[in-house]
């Protein structure tokens, strides 16, 4: 039988939930370190001179309370043109909550959308018809969906120039697709209830290359336009690119050539076909795109295959959430009929089962070559994406550099998007130099294939430390009883696994994150829970003391908050640091749970995207569904302070938390407010600070179609001031 679904979740609403090991949560180790001394040392911390001005580099102290001071260097990639002195106060009228259907941005700006779903990159692709007739190969062309993180690369002549504002290169994920709004017949599934378990709802091979096709990356060229006021798009530039779900990429690093990584496709395991679930986004020192693999494991099925396989290949599997039986989430990429098939194993290399003696004739380890850093240089068109295997497999939400110092190494902070998983940093073997600057994949080579990559550990008495994931060492080893390492591509594969092995922290789903170039603190978004205080291996804790009802709503913590930390002697290569929490959300009536003094002009619920401008403004972006019956998701601008600038508190169930200075209007505002039934996500701006670019997921009603269409697309929107100046300048009068 037909069956015609148009009410499937949708692909971001599943929360991975697959860590079965006992370390200890990060929010019983916040509640034992809040003792007296701890709370006498903490302090204000900093005079108002200092939380405005050029802040220095501030790390872990010892007990003399010293604050180390250091030299930034240079910003490497970081756009540094203009006057990059942060806004004292923030000076524009806060956006009011809303939840229309059309997007509000504070007076005297402009919100403009562009590129929406489907808009063609070349000229002979028709434009995105409301009836989704549009071809699943015309994808390769065109913008993909639920737009996500993303980047402005300054562009002069043919070089990446982090200068250049007059043309540049747009560079942007899109993550994952609303099946039901991108297909001609809507969400569309065949029933079959006497097949295998994972085989008994198929779909049209048309709707999943379709979807393969609108995952991934896009490149596009823009140049401001006549009026000097924003940018269009170049049609028809070389530049112009999609990188999809079937692109070939290149395994780079310890992984590559693993047997863990070798499948039908590429037997010599350095190769695998495309990228996926592309997330939050980074750039790299040198000037190329970090892109990130999210939510992989909801394109792959399993079957039952345990028998097949060892005791450790079982666990490695489970521990990323394939179990046997498996049939992915809604996407049901492996289920068309293989006579369908367009290239060999179109379909069929999205189920990982184990159906052969030896793993290079089906695609079992197929599964192992995704949920990677893919690094994608958008200067070369004809450059092989790099999935950067020393980075670390899991879940990456987003991936963050701190700046750069030339002699010193290059380090990058990531979050694994699941409850309970953990935050990594990868500090690379070779040390900055200037001179690769533009250098492109070979810069990659350089700094990306060789380090060490560490988990994150929060010890009781308010300092933490970097766990390194290296074979030999901390258990990470044969006898390992939950899963032998036999080497480093082991560690790094099942990353999370050797993360458990260690130690490290559990964490509430860490998203994305973001580092000052003030104070050099490394900000993370946990976007919320709503098993806090409701499951025993969630407890109520001074890092998430509020477990609440309001609205006939279940107990937990919907809202979220924002933590950070500050590496010892302010040196991101150390491997210790001290912590707070920056930032609780919570609506402003919600009394007793808003910690953080937050009012009508500046609450929010369930931060995600985070975004420190050159400036050292941090934006914060939502990604919510338990404040939107009072108003969709926004942005808000915020001028942060340093760790442990705030107080002591103690909330509605008795419980002690310290929390960051208080909100204010001169410190953090809401900016802009999305559409109805929408996501507010990914960010950038250009090096002149003119423009800033947001994007706007799964709008609502028919926000983004096509004038007369009913159906609603994702799309980036443009934010300009109205008068050209900066974003914020009334800020700097």
């Amino acid at each position: 039988m037909t069956l015609l679904n148009n009410k499937q979740p949708l692909a971001h609403e599943v929360v991975e939930d697959s860590n079965p090991s006992n370390n200890i949560d990060f929010q019983t180790i916040i509640s034992r370190r809040l003792n007296r001394r701890s709370i006498l040392k903490g302090g204000t911390g900093l005079t108002a001179a200092a939380f405005f001005g050029a802040l220095p580099l501030v790390g872990c102290s010892d007990d003399d309370d010293s604050i180390p001071t250091k030299n930034n260097g240079n910003d490497a990639a970081i756009p540094a043109q203009g006057d990059l002195k942060r806004p004292e106060t923030l000076k524009f009228t806060a956006v009011a909550h809303s939840t229309a259907e059309t997007m509000s941005v504070a007076a005297g700006y402009k919100a403009e959308m562009i590129l929406p779903l489907g808009t063609p990159l070349i000229s002979g692709i028709d434009d995105w018809k409301d009836n989704r007739e549009q071809s699943a190969e015309s994808f390769e062309w065109r913008m993909g969906d639920n737009h996500d993180g993303m980047w402005f690369f300054g562009k002069k002549g043919t070089a990446y120039d982090a200068k250049a504002s007059e043309n540049g290169l747009l560079v942007m994920n899109h993550e994952y697709v609303n099946s039901s709004e991108l297909s001609p017949f809507g969400y569309h599934v065949i029933q079959d209830k006497n097949a295998a378990p994972i085989f008994q709802n198929r779909r049209l091979a048309s709707d999943v290359r379709r979807e393969v096709n609108c995952h991934g990356v896009a490149v596009v060229e823009m140049k401001r336009r006549a009026d000097g006021m924003g940018y269009e798009m170049v049609s028809n530039s070389k530049y112009n690119r999609r990188i999809t779900s079937s692109t070939t990429t290149q395994l780079a690093g310890p992984v590559a050539g693993s047997d863990l990584v070798k499948t039908k496709f590429d037997p010599t395991g350095f190769q695998t076909r495309g990228i996926n679930n592309n997330c939050g986004a980074g750039l790299s020192p040198w000037g190329t795109y970090l892109t990130t693999e999210e939510n992989f494991l909801g394109v792959f099925a399993r079957g039952q295959d345990a028998s097949q396989l060892s005791a450790g290949q079982n666990y490695g599997r489970e521990r990323y959430g394939a179990t046997e039986n498996f049939s992915g989430f809604e996407y049901l990429w492996h289920t068309p009929d293989a006579k369908d098939a367009k290239i060999v194993d179109e379909f069929s290399r999205w189920d990982m089962t184990a159906t052969s003696a030896s793993a290079t004739d089906d695609y079992r380890n197929g599964f192992n070559t995704f949920g990677y850093i893919t690094e994608i240089d958008p200067f070369d068109q004809n450059s092989m994406p790099q999935k950067r295997t020393a980075l670390g497999r899991f879940a990456h939400e987003n991936c963050a550099y701190a700046p750069v110092e030339q002699g010193k190494p290059v380090v990058f902070y990531m979050g694994d998007d699941a409850r309970g998983e953990y935050i990594y940093k990868f500090v690379s073997k070779a040390t900055w130099s200037n001179a690769d600057i533009g250098g492109g994949l070979k810069a990659g080579d350089k700094y990306l294939n060789e380090g060490t990559l560490y988990v994150a550990i929060f010890n009781e008495n308010g300092r933490g430390e970097w766990k390194a994931l290296i074979h030999g060492q901390n258990g990470l080893d044969a006898l390992n009883s939950e899963l032998p390492f036999h080497g480093q591509d082991e560690v790094l594969v099942f990353a999370r696994a050797a993360a458990d092995a260690v130690g490290a922290t559990k964490m509430d789903r860490p998203e994305w994150v973001s580092v000052s170039p003030i104070t050099g603190e490394v900000y993370v978004t946990l976007t919320n829970n709503k098993y806090r205080g409701v499951r025993d291996d969630q407890p109520v804790s001074a890092s998430n003391p509020r477990s609440y009802n309001t609205g006939g709503k279940a107990r937990g913590n919907d809202n979220g908050h924002i933590i950070r930390w500050a590496e010892a002697g302010g040196d991101h290569a150390a491997t210790s640091f001290d912590w707070d929490i920056y930032l609780f959300a919570a609506p402003n009536d919600l009394v007793a749970e808003n910690l953080s003094q937050l009012n009508d002009s500046n609450d929010f619920s369930s931060p995600d995207g985070l975004y420190f401008d050159p400036r050292g403004v941090l934006w914060i972006q939502t990604d919510d569904g338990a404040y939107t019956d009072t108003s969709s998701c926004m942005l808000l601008a915020a001028l942060p302070g340093n760790v442990s600038d705030g107080a002591i508190q103690t909330t509605s169930v008795g419980q002690q938390t310290r929390v960051g200075m208080p909100a204010s209007n001169d410190n953090i505002k809401r900016f802009f407010v999305g559409p109805e039934g929408c996501e507010v996500t990914g960010i950038t701006m250009t090096p002149d600070f003119k423009t800033l670019f947001i994007n706007i997921q799964h709008p609502g009603n028919t926000w983004g179609a096509v004038a007369g269409g009913s159906t609603p697309r994702s799309a980036t929107v443009m934010i300009t001031r109205e008068d050209g100046d900066v974003i914020l300048a009334e800020s700097f009068v």
